[in-house]
């Protein structure tokens, strides 16, 4: 019996090893093996970001991190590429921007995206602040990527947080509906995109996809992007998957909301806008014929009248074809176009909104996301709504949403963008994450004749559209002709038609502009840049050396100024002392004066320099105290003729002769100024 004891746990210490070996083998296996795939850089880094080439000590949005989000990598997106510090210096403003195609700026990109036009906005009303407005948004995704890109976003110090979703909830990466669907259970789908940041789960994801392309190469061929992501194109109104799509994008929406709720970091949530007035449902489903017998006669017989323009028989059909049956996407659109045309607008709203609803084809938000969207604004603390919709309808003319504003069927075109980076701003504003000094402030139809988009960006876009809507599921072969006479239409159809980059195209249409002495039409190009490149000191010296040669002494300072703050040298400081004395601002000129003194390379004494711009302060100061003081006046005017400051000399002398027009001090130093004008265009 003894023996019998002794036996009985060996035994089980055996099994147990036995048990012990048989799981943890596997796992040494997976282990060792998930190293060396590292260890060989297989597969791809999925972090939100990566070190920026240019200077690592900026960081910049990963291209392969959208890799997490599609399960065929082929398809996968990628996005702006807008640098921001590691360590992030004090007055600085960062913004991340989420979002999906209408988001990154769909079909212009680069400056015709909302946060650029507000970048723009924001620069010139806060040039002391360091802006970093970092677009991590992506075509082709929906809340997923969102919540996913939240998560990781909130580790960088954001001062704020704009979000414009949702349109993509069913077709975009992991919706639904989509072709690059995993599942429609939540705590599924979060696991693989957990699992996906390991390389042995690339590994098997890429095996897996090039085993499913060899047997479908067939349906992808010559497809789009938009229809490679559509799994399912009829979702029916209040179906399983709509229902399902809805779930989605509540519970997403809701999880980044609390997200950045709970860290205290405002986030500003935009409702959604698509056409409605222009664009009829792509998928209208149809009610059996035996249920509703009388439902076709009624709705051909109100199209027939529709397109006589009969308004009052059409909507007596339509009518009756919509109490018998309800949910055709068509009848309703018809409906709400009837009663658009009588003026009816209150009724056509109702109507072409329930006709996007009810499209079977589901590439416009329905009207519950918005709702949803309100009823976090409402419910999280620092959760800011912007209604851009509210400011889409404002502008069109029956305020309801169509072609005046959009392109397609959800993107705007280059006045939608501007509108939606004005809801924007006035949203930052009005909740006090920025402000603005009122001499600064820069208003909206400003804004409008300033922002730098070239003719070539808008024809881009143009030619994108076009180039979208004779394919699938537009098939719209009407108007596809492409002009290509211009110097400008030729680039944007190179950009668009045959890859050659944004910048090379801005390249050489700066080119076509400064070659023909088009100096404006030049400096908007390189601004167009400038917004691309933030960090590119040599371009805000060759704007602020344009602005110079066409006589836009304002904005010579501001870009130069721009390229001091990022790199100081001599060169600039003697440039913005001189413009800022140039433009009567002696006080700005001051600190440059200083650094320039500090950092002489030149044979010039610059002390007499900074005297007499000290001289010129003391006695502006004095004028504003005493203005009627004329010997004031004269002294700042011989002060500034003393530095060879005629411009400065020839204001305060002329503000004398306003005041005294036989002011012979004046009067003798203007005949002076116009002298030596003429003696050095002799020497010219």
């Amino acid at each position: 019996m003894p023996q019998n004891k002794n036996i009985a746990p060996s035994k089980r210490r055996i099994m147990l090893f036995k048990g012990i070996s048989i799981i943890l083998i596997p796992l040494l296996v997976l282990f060792l093996l998930e190293m060396v795939l590292r260890l060989v850089h297989y597969g791809h880094n999925l972090n939100l970001f990566v070190d920026y080439k240019s200077n690592s000590n900026y960081l910049v949005f990963n291209p392969d991190a959208s890799k997490r989000y599609f399960t065929d990598e082929d398809i996968a997106t990628t996005g702006n590429s807008e640098p921001f510090k590691k360590q992030k210096d004090a007055n600085t403003l960062r913004i991340f921007v989420l979002g999906e195609s209408t988001t990154i700026g769909y079909p212009f990109f680069h400056n015709g995206s909302f946060h650029r036009w507000l970048q723009y906005r924001l620069m010139h009303e806060l040039p002391d602040k360091k802006l970093e407005i970092i677009n991590l948004s992506l075509t082709a995704v929906n809340s997923y990527t969102v919540a996913g890109f939240a998560k990781e976003v909130v580790n960088y110090e954001p001062d704020a947080v704009f979000i414009y979703t949702g349109h993509n909830e069913y077709y975009g990466a992991l919706g639904v509906g989509s072709t690059q669907n995993i599942g429609s259970n939540p705590r599924t789908v979060k696991l693989v995109l957990y699992l996906r940041q390991f390389k042995i789960w690339q590994l098997l994801t890429n095996v897996y996809g090039g085993i499913h392309k060899a047997f479908d190469t067939h349906e992808r061929l010559g497809a789009s992007r938009m229809q490679l992501m559509v799994g399912d194109q009829e979702i029916p109104y209040q179906s399983d998957l709509y229902q399902k799509g809805l779930k989605q994008f509540a519970t997403n929406m809701e999880e980044v909301v609390s997200l950045f709720s709970k860290k205290q970091i405002p986030l500003y949530l935009s409702n959604l806008v698509s056409n409605q007035k222009d664009l009829k449902p792509f998928i209208s489903l149809e009610p059996g014929s035996l249920k509703y017998p009388l439902f076709q006669k009624n709705y051909a017989t109100g199209l027939n009248a529709f397109n006589v323009n009969n308004l009052s028989v059409a909507e007596k059909y339509f009518s009756a074809a919509n109490e018998l049956f309800d949910g055709h996407a068509l009848c309703n659109f018809y409906l709400g176009a009837v009663f658009d045309k009588e003026g009816d607008l209150k009724q056509a709203r109702r109507f072409f909104s329930k006709a996007k609803d009810l499209d079977g084809l589901r590439f416009r938000a329905l009207d519950q996301f918005n709702q949803i969207i309100t009823e976090l604004c409402s419910k999280y603390p620092g959760t800011h709504l912007v209604d851009t919709k509210a400011a889409f309808e404002a502008y069109t003319t029956d305020h309801i949403i169509g072609n005046e504003l959009l392109v397609d069927h959800v993107h705007p075109n280059l006045m939608g963008y501007a509108l939606m980076a004005d809801a924007f701003y006035r949203s930052i504003v009005s909740n006090h994450l920025i402000t603005v000094d009122k001499t600064k402030a820069m208003d909206f139809k400003q804004l409008l004749q300033d922002m730098p988009v070239t003719r070539v960006d808008s024809l881009a876009g143009t030619y994108r559209i076009k180039n979208l809507k004779k394919r699938w599921p537009y098939n719209d072969t009407t108007d596809t002709a492409i002009d290509t006479i211009t110097a400008e239409e030729k680039l944007a159809a190179g950009n668009v038609f045959k890859n050659v980059s944004w910048p090379q195209t801005m390249g050489k249409l700066f080119d076509v502009y400064f070659n023909s002495r088009q100096l404006v039409s030049a400096k908007k190009v390189l601004e167009t840049l400038v917004l691309e490149n933030p960090l590119d000191t040599a371009l805000y010296e060759r704007i602020a050396m344009l602005s110079g040669e066409i006589k836009d002494y304002n904005d010579a300072v501001f870009y130069f100024k721009k390229a001091f703050d990022l790199s100081p040298s001599f060169d600039k400081a003697r440039y913005l002392f001189v413009l800022c004395l140039k433009l009567d601002r002696p006080t700005d000129a001051l600190p440059y004066i200083d650094y320039a003194i500090s950092n002489n390379t030149s044979r010039f004494n610059l002390q007499a320099v900074k005297d007499y711009t000290q001289q010129i302060i003391h006695l502006k100061e004095a004028y504003t105290a005493s203005p009627l003081a004329i010997p004031i006046l004269n002294r700042i005017a011989q002060t500034y003729y003393k530095m060879d400051n005629t411009d400065g000399a020839y204001k305060y002398a002329e503000e004398v002769l306003k005041a005294d027009s036989k002011n012979s001090e004046a009067l003798i130093l203007l005949a002076q100024i116009k002298t030596k004008q003429i003696n050095n265009g002799r020497h010219q």
